[in-house]
């Protein structure tokens, strides 16, 4: 049992609440002299430099992901006489310059947006690399999708088969499409997380997929790539897209009576630790597994293997990040933790960022691990829940950690696996500008994403004239 009842189950009391589990973060984190270095840089330095909140992603460590994940994905569908598509869900987080890591390391990129377009144009990724979703593109983002030539556009309902043709037509082009169904598959994640089940706002449903393709072939501006699926988010086994890919391949064995399926995109969310309890398949694991079940059940169905899409996003640049806080307050509570009266305490930590910077814990219960960065200590483990600063009692950035029980105010915390989902979500809830992104490698840190200042803020006031204004 937790030694303090006041601990979540799954949590167990470190016997060293320094100790940086292996998983959580990038591979170039560790101690030297106690406080916590990555890329090379001291968090001390960073926090100085840069201020915090502060978002810092290990360049060499996304870099490295990216190639990782698409050779394993590569190799295991080379395997099986096949291939993989590997495109980068920028919708994890998107800058000019990760978009240039990512294509440098050979993937495409998946947009979901015209603003994450007009980010992947600008970093010079050719449009051809390009996937676009969205379940409800405006007509002026299809129409700049297929004037840009954007590879694939990812058709959502019935409707955009006639906008994106019209597009088409009006341009001169032909431009191809996916076609994304709901599978029926439920992914074993948070019911937000989960994006394959029929009661939601993605895709079509899968037995209406043969009518919507004879629609999408019927438009000669239309070249029709494959079936696309989603099963969700954070999935730690391949059962789901085992799963997923033998329902669609039925499907897609029926589609090739009408002409040519070149490919089957099954998605991303492959996930990462975010706790020292969080198991996550290895990649290479994961992905032999998925295509020796493609290559199963082609052969079952005597059709061809299909080229095979991957939207990887979280499991390439999440452990990537950590996010930097400076303590400003603590505070210890007292909480009844059985019926019979017995109590504990809990002690609130509360850090200079919060909900606008990660947003994840208040939107679906994402746990989170910390470690005070900027020391070590010998003082006994703590149960801490570290809050952010908002006027919001639901603003948890850490819902339970063990911390060293002296940390104080002016401490430096470090939280890792937040380079997924916390920028890219990140918000001016109490008029708090969103944080910078440094970027670290090698020793040198250099800001990819600028922060936001009070004047970045007061900029977008429309009765905002001047610094000095006041009535």
């Amino acid at each position: 049992m937790a030694s303090n009842p006041l601990a979540p189950p799954w949590l167990r009391e470190p016997a060293d609440a320094n100790a940086l589990a292996p998983g959580l973060w990038s591979r170039t984190v560790h101690r030297e002299e106690g406080a916590i270095v990555v890329g090379g840089v001291p968090v001390a330095e960073l926090a100085e430099r840069f201020g915090t909140p502060l978002y810092v992603v290990d360049e060499a460590e996304a870099r490295e992901r990216a190639v990782e994940v698409r050779s394993a994905l590569q190799r295991a569908f080379a395997e099986v006489r096949s291939a993989a598509r590997v495109y980068y869900a920028g919708k994890a987080f998107l800058s000019i310059e990760v978009a240039r890591w990512m294509t440098e390391a050979g993937l495409n990129i998946d947009v979901c947006s015209g603003g994450e377009l007009a980010v992947a144009l600008a970093a010079g990724v050719p449009a051809e690399r390009l996937g676009f979703h969205g379940n409800n593109k405006s007509l002026a983002e299809i129409d700049r999708a297929v004037a840009e030539g954007v590879g694939a556009i990812i058709i959502d309902s019935l409707q955009e088969i006639e906008r994106v043709a019209e597009a088409a037509e009006r341009h001169g082009v032909v431009q191809r499409v996916r076609l994304r169904v709901n599978s029926g598959v439920h992914a074993h994640t948070h019911a937000f997380l989960a994006t394959a089940h029929e009661d939601q706002k993605f895709g079509i449903a899968l037995a209406d997929a043969a009518d919507a393709v004879a629609r999408i072939r019927s438009h000669a501006g239309l070249a029709f790539l494959g079936l696309h699926c989603h099963i969700g988010s954070q999935i730690f086994g391949a059962d789901g897209f085992a799963e997923s890919a033998a329902r669609l391949l039925a499907v897609h064995k029926e589609l090739l009576a009408g002409g040519d399926v070149p490919e089957l995109n099954l998605g991303g969310g492959f996930g990462i630790a975010y706790t020292a309890v969080d198991d996550p398949a290895p990649i290479d694991l994961l992905a032999r597994s998925i295509a020796e079940t493609v290559a199963a059940g082609c052969e079952d169905l005597d059709i061809p293997i299909p080229a095979v899409a991957f939207e990887p996003g979280r499991s390439i640049i999440g452990t990537a990040g950590l996010t930097l806080y400076t303590v400003g307050t603590t505070k210890d509570v007292t909480v009844a933790a059985q019926d019979d009266g017995e109590t504990a305490v809990r002690r609130y930590v509360s850090v200079d960022g919060g909900m606008s910077d990660n947003a994840r814990p208040a939107l679906y219960g994402a746990d989170y691990s910390a470690r005070i960065a900027g020391r070590e200590s010998a003082a006994a483990p703590a149960l801490v829940r570290v809050a952010g600063k908002h006027c919001e009692s639901g603003d948890i950035v850490v819902d339970a950690e063990y911390l060293p029980g002296d940390v104080a105010p002016g401490d430096l915390l470090a939280v890792p696996a937040t380079g997924a989902y916390c920028w890219s979500l990140a918000s001016n809830y109490n008029y708090l500008g969103r944080p910078a992104v440094v970027a670290v490698k090698d020793g040198a840190a250099r800001v990819i994403v600028r922060g936001e200042t009070e004047a970045d803020l007061l900029a977008r006031d429309a009765a905002y004239e001047d610094g000095s204004t006041r009535r």
